[in-house]
């Protein structure tokens, strides 16, 4: 910047840094996905994914380089948390599959989910300022409904949120509805049982009217019976909501292995009959581990 004074550069070279990501590794699947491994300043690596459809490019952006959290079936998990993404980390992750989406399927991104690594909700203040800038005029002027922040459900936080009158989409990783399945599931519930992560989202529904999206996998010898199918539609009774059977994608040769599909079609008939939206999310990616629950930085 010469038309700057030497005094000014070398105070802005002092007290100033813009710390750049890089895309280090881009990897493109057969179904069109395509995963980033995102180098950031002090050399950490996180890992975000554009997701393409007809109608859609959906960019599921990292949070965290590892993850607060202790879920047992997920590779992220496995990853101790080495720190929180700043805004600018965040918001240059989205630029960057935004970038890719216009490059490959001549259309800018269309949505955006926290679903990659890390808890949105454990780095609340950096990832609510990410979306101020993705949503600004100045940014991608995006609107806020498009944008879903997935959390495992930490209910002092999603009360938070809508205490804070946040215009985004909340889902939540529910798994199960019975505190016992769930925990074994997710170790850290212990501390956030199922009444209390109700409760939360009963005060959200209540200030936001907002509908919640509950993230459901179904596992093998696990979740896969009628008690605990019975247990997930009297949950969803509690707040408007609707359920994503999300398709598991093995991070090993452990207990968590998929469903069956008849297992599956039991969720869908039992959340049908009770008048509640269900879909099942058919996982992209899985060639280059970009799925759910595979991100775990395996460049890095």
């Amino acid at each position: 910047m010469t038309n700057l004074s030497k005094e000014t550069r070398a105070m802005l070279e002092e007290h100033f840094v813009i710390n750049h990501i890089k895309v280090d590794q881009m990897q493109r699947s057969s179904d069109g996905t395509v995963k980033n491994a995102v180098r950031l300043h002090d050399g950490l690596v996180v890992e975000s994914v554009l997701i393409p459809t007809n109608k859609r490019t959906t960019a599921c952006v990292s949070s965290q380089v590892g993850c607060s959290l202790d879920c047992n079936f997920c590779a992220t998990a496995r990853l101790k948390r080495m720190r929180n993404l700043g805004p600018d980390e965040i918001y240059d992750q989205v630029v960057a599959i935004d970038s890719e989406s216009r490059l490959y399927h001549d259309r800018p991104l269309s949505n955006i989910v926290f679903m990659g690594m890390g808890e949105p909700l454990m780095n609340y203040n950096n990832v609510l300022k990410a979306i101020e800038m993705i949503t600004s005029d100045e940014g991608l002027g995006m609107s806020p409904k498009r944008i879903t922040v997935s959390t495992s459900g930490v209910p002092k936080m999603i009360r938070k949120l809508a205490d804070d009158d946040v215009k985004f989409r909340l889902a939540v990783s529910l798994h199960s509805a019975i505190d016992d399945i769930r925990s074994r599931i997710m170790p850290f519930s212990k501390n956030f049982p199922l009444a209390e992560l109700r409760e939360s989202l009963e005060y959200w529904y209540l200030k936001t009217k907002s509908k919640v999206t509950y993230e459901y996998v179904v596992w093998k010898d696990i979740n896969d019976n009628q008690q605990s199918i019975d247990a997930l539609v009297k949950f969803c009774k509690y707040v408007p909501c609707k359920v994503n059977l999300i398709e598991y994608n093995p991070i090993d040769d452990g207990e968590f292995q998929q469903a069956s599909e008849e297992s599956i079609n039991a969720y869908i008939d039992a959340l049908e009959r009770n008048n509640v939206v269900v879909k099942v999310r058919r996982s992209r990616g899985k060639d280059i581990d970009a799925a759910c629950g595979q991100l775990a930085n395996k460049e890095g």
